[in-house]
């Protein structure tokens, strides 16, 4: 008889790297103190203060959630800042209204975005723009004088940090998008144990996610506390030195 095949240890499952997408329906949207301002600023278009306005808030907070409730609204088109070029405004503008998202990521296209506001006032559009800073802090950055003038002048809302029963809510939220039902004891683990921030619970609830299905293992407190312990001893670990690499 031929000598049988040595079976392998059971490998480790590659997990597809599939997009989970948020939904940004409005039922979707959490507010807590955090945001209450901001969603109020949305629903009181077209009461604005000002032809444009600003979201102002760090990665995750929600700003985008809130540009694309906007955006489905008034049907603005909704354009990176660095994308702006002065020759396609007009089109942009059409419909009276304009998302501009994560301005200050990049070089800020000055010619343009100066271009953009003179056109919002002259056609009473109204133009949303998002950023991590707001754009009073920007103009110390623009070389052009009434740019910076603009947009020292452009109001702007701030999302602040979320307070626990938000972040508990949105982790709820960042589950059921991964179709997975937390129960309470995992919440109650994992939620002291993150970043406070949404964005940083976001990359959390991803990366378990992953290794959950690796291993092929429902995510569960004691998987999440074995993956988590092994993050931070990762983090922890020295790096290896240039003798150390030499001489491996």
């Amino acid at each position: 008889m031929p000598a049988s095949t040595p079976v392998p240890p059971a490998a480790r499952q590659l997990p597809l790297d599939l997009p989970h997408l948020d939904s940004r329906a409005r039922d979707d949207f959490l507010p807590g103190p955090a945001n209450r301002a901001a969603l109020a600023l949305i629903d009181a278009w077209p009461d604005w203060p000002a032809r444009a306005v600003a979201l102002v808030g760090p990665e995750g907070s929600g700003k985008s959630h809130l540009a694309s409730l906007f955006a489905e609204a008034t049907g603005a088109p909704v354009i990176p800042a660095r994308a702006l070029e002065i020759a396609a405004l007009p089109d942009l503008l059409a419909g009276g209204a304009l998302v501009v998202e994560d301005l200050g990521e990049g070089a800020v296209p000055e010619a343009a975005l100066f271009h953009l506001l003179n056109l919002v006032g002259e056609q009473g559009a109204s133009l949303l723009v998002t950023a991590r800073r707001a754009p009073a802090a920007l103009a110390g950055e623009v070389v052009t004088r009434d740019l910076a003038s603009r947009l020292r002048a452009m109001p702007a809302v701030e999302l602040g940090a979320p307070d626990d029963a938000l972040l508990a809510a949105v982790a709820v939220k960042l589950f059921a998008d991964r179709q997975i039902a937390p129960d309470e004891a995992l919440l109650s683990f994992l939620l002291p144990r993150v970043e406070r921030s949404i964005a940083g619970l976001r990359d959390v609830i991803a990366a378990l996610d992953r290794e959950a299905l690796a291993r092929k293992r429902p995510l569960t407190r004691a998987l999440a506390s074995e993956l988590l312990r092994a993050r931070d001893d990762a983090a922890d670990a020295p790096a290896e030195s240039p003798d150390d690499l030499a001489s491996g």
